[in-house]
């Protein structure tokens, strides 16, 4: 197996993780000082492996939360998933601590760096504002 398949595997196991709620496992597949340039979710700190805090925080707050990988790409060291991401706000979340009962579904790019066999860096662009009109969530401010 090329390293390019080697690194769409730990991708995908990666997710499944997620969406298992199966966080204790999350070590196998991130690197302890991943650096999430996007941040997983508003209020995780800015600092290596804040990631692990910031599933954790997301798999709180929606329940279930899968992430289905529509397609996957890789190119050397990198791995580009196109997902579809599902939930239901069931439990506190930074940006909006009481649940709203919603169930939400969105498209999201997530870029993975691999190296010595585990995610080290992430990127992630989704449809935020959807997330938000779905979830019933107010309207982010411009600061």
């Amino acid at each position: 197996m090329g390293d390019t398949d080697a690194h769409k595997k730990v991708v995908q196991h990666f997710f499944e993780a997620v969406s298992e709620r199966r966080l204790e496992d999350l070590p196998q597949f991130m690197a302890a000082g991943v650096v999430d340039h996007n941040k997983i979710i508003h209020g995780e700190a800015d600092e290596p492996g804040a990631a692990f805090e910031g599933l954790r925080q997301q798999v709180a707050a929606f329940d279930p939360l899968t992430v289905q990988v529509d397609e996957l790409l890789a190119e050397g060291e990198k791995v580009v998933a196109r997902v579809t991401q599902r939930g239901v706000h069931r439990g506190t979340h930074p940006r909006m601590p009481e649940p709203t009962g919603h169930a939400f579904e969105i498209e999201a790019i997530w870029i993975f760096t691999i190296a010595d066999g585990k995610i080290s860096e992430i990127r992630a662009v989704s449809d935020r504002l959807g997330l938000f009109l779905q979830l019933g969530w107010p309207w982010p401010q411009a600061d």
